[in-house]
């Protein structure tokens, strides 16, 4: 689900390697939530890591490949962390349950400003930068939302969601208004709006 992951080094520069890796990561967060995409720079990187640039070209071939990959890293180990396996979204056979929980932790990245400051920026780029937008989606969003889907297609194996219901097309109700609010600054987001997100999407809002 990660961005590739360069080839490792040799054994005799693996400590001194994963130090450069992680000054590069960090490197390349800072710079995007400070100067935007656009004047982010592999040079700048490179001067902000402490490092040569060819040390950045020998592992990636672009800036979008390095922060795509410093942002996955990101998520990862705040997920190990937080004892959570990244990428996972629970299957205890409670549907609701799983998805409040999943939101929930979502709500606690985005407002998490190491999450947040990059996240805008490569958000931002993306509308209109279409390339970097492409790589953004199929990089970043697209693992995630196929994670959506594979929970609501076992919810329906298990009798839980109706079977002619597009996965797809379910998941957005909870997650778009998520983003929406989130991207436009429209309202504030909580666990208390995710969860309310969950039982519209479940239960609808008409009367019965």
């Amino acid at each position: 689900m990660a961005a590739q992951k360069p080839a490792p080094p040799a054994p005799g520069t693996t400590r001194r390697s994963e130090k450069s890796r992680r000054a590069i990561y960090a490197a390349a967060l800072e710079l995007v939530g400070e100067a935007g995409y656009p004047k982010t720079t592999i040079e700048g990187i490179a001067a902000r890591a402490g490092v040569g640039k060819q040390t950045i070209y020998r592992w990636w071939s672009s800036k979008a490949d390095v922060l795509m990959e410093a942002f996955l890293d990101l998520a990862e180990q705040t997920a190990r962390t937080a004892g959570q396996e990244p990428y996972a979204i629970p299957d205890t056979g409670d549907l609701a349950a799983d998805l409040k929980a999943v939101l929930r932790a979502t709500v606690d990245e985005l407002l998490d400003p190491r999450f947040e400051v990059p996240s805008r920026a490569l958000a931002a780029e993306g509308v209109v930068n279409e390339q970097a937008g492409r790589a953004f989606v199929a990089k970043l969003l697209e693992p995630s939302l196929q994670l959506y889907v594979d929970r609501l297609r076992a919810a329906q194996d298990a009798g839980h969601v109706r079977p002619g219901v597009d996965p797809r097309i379910a998941l957005e109700l909870f997650v778009s208004p998520l983003a929406q609010r989130w991207l436009q600054r429209t309202g504030p987001i909580s666990h208390e709006y995710t969860d309310t997100l969950v039982d519209y999407a479940l239960h609808g809002i008409g009367t019965r």
